[in-house]
């Protein structure tokens, strides 16, 4: 997991700085005038999200796993309680007014949804001692944390498509730029989701035969 690690560091370096400030006319995600809490909102998503992220790397790590199992449970809680649970309850707050239209912003909301939900179910397993669900729900929690990443990864590879999208749909470019930013929202989480679930899937052992 390393190189999750990498990526996840280069895409807040790029990222987090222009909002360290507090200027909301740096900020790149536009800032609606009739809605006071929208930027602080947003700011403080960002803030405990990147801790979300770069906690998660490490606790998907199987070495750093396995070679420092109390700094895993410590790390794991900062993941929690510093990252996810604020992260995705101040979203809550920014996901509707998406600035890219209704689709993302369900989208956007049914992904902050999902990612609390699978959060809190990991933290209930790992209290019940249900150690084998607890990291099943933490790789579908970390998968959706991940999204975030894959989501630019998915807007550029769809914009360098838009010349065929505009071919076969006819639309203009306000509405392919919607399009395209709705259709990386739900492909950042949605893909995401299915490959963690197969792969959990694929390391359960065999039903035995009777």
């Amino acid at each position: 997991m390393p190189l999750l690690l990498v990526l996840s560091v280069v895409f807040l370096v790029f990222t987090v700085p222009r909002y360290l400030d507090f200027v909301p006319a740096h900020s790149r995600v536009p800032i609606r005038a009739d809605y006071p809490a929208h930027y602080a909102l947003l700011v403080g998503h960002i803030l405990f999200g990147s801790v979300a992220l770069l906690a998660g790397c490490l606790q998907v790590w199987p070495w750093f796993r396995t070679r420092y199992p109390a700094a895993h449970r410590w790390v794991g809680r900062a993941y929690l309680f510093g990252g996810v649970f604020p992260a995705g309850v101040l979203v809550l707050g920014v996901s509707p007014v998406s600035s890219s239209g209704f689709t993302s912003a369900v989208g956007n909301t049914l992904l902050a949804v999902l990612w609390l939900a699978t959060s809190i179910a990991g933290y209930r397993a790992a209290r019940r001692r249900r150690y084998a669900d607890h990291r099943a729900w933490m790789l579908r929690s970390f998968a959706l944390t991940m999204s975030i990443v894959l989501n630019r990864v998915w807007l550029m590879l769809l914009f360098s498509l838009a010349p065929v999208i505009q071919s076969v749909y006819h639309v203009d470019k306000v509405t392919l730029t919607q399009s395209v930013a709705a259709a990386s929202v739900w492909l950042s989480w949605v893909v995401n989701l299915l490959f963690v679930e197969w792969f959990i899937l694929r390391r359960r052992p065999a039903p035995k035969r009777l």
